[in-house]
């Protein structure tokens, strides 16, 4: 799939001013270190993952440790992001895995900015890369990666 050659540098069109607020503030809400400003560009991130994910069929895709806090205040807001995935074509279910399976790797992220650009939008690389990941604290939820009927695998069984 060709990527577009204009590349919107922001998602916050997907939904309200009203709805944006409310995700920034719930992220901002959740976690402390996190200013106003960086919030916005946290949902801002997530908006483009979604959107991505929503067209992204069979593709392993995953959200960066800092991208994950706005994908988490979006599913809070479980009507807006019905909706935002509704816009998208498909449902992007959520299946969290534990701590001990952290698989965030460079290859899977990645393929998931790709997706974002086939999506039409620019991704912030500073929030898709390991230092946003130490300098926010993003605390230890981690996802399998998103496929055709959400974000997918589920964590590995426990070792015998």
């Amino acid at each position: 799939m060709a990527t577009p050659t204009a590349l919107h540098p922001s998602a916050r069109h997907l939904l309200s001013d009203e709805g944006f607020t409310r995700v920034v503030h719930l992220v901002q809400r959740d976690n402390a270190s996190v200013t106003e400003a960086l919030a916005e560009r946290i949902v801002d991130e997530a908006l483009k993952f979604v959107a991505a994910a929503t067209r992204a069929t069979g593709r392993h895709l995953r959200p960066s440790k800092s991208v994950d806090l706005g994908w988490h205040a979006l599913i809070l807001h479980t009507a807006l992001y019905r909706e935002l995935c509704s816009a998208g074509g498909r449902f992007v279910d959520h299946r969290p895995e534990g701590p001990q399976s952290l698989r965030r790797d460079a290859d899977t992220l990645d393929r998931t900015m790709d997706a974002i650009r086939e999506a039409g939008y620019e991704p912030d690389a500073y929030l898709w890369g390991p230092l946003s990941d130490v300098e926010i604290d993003a605390g230890d939820c981690m996802h399998s990666e998103c496929t055709e009927g959400g974000s997918a695998c589920a964590a590995p069984p426990p070792a015998a």
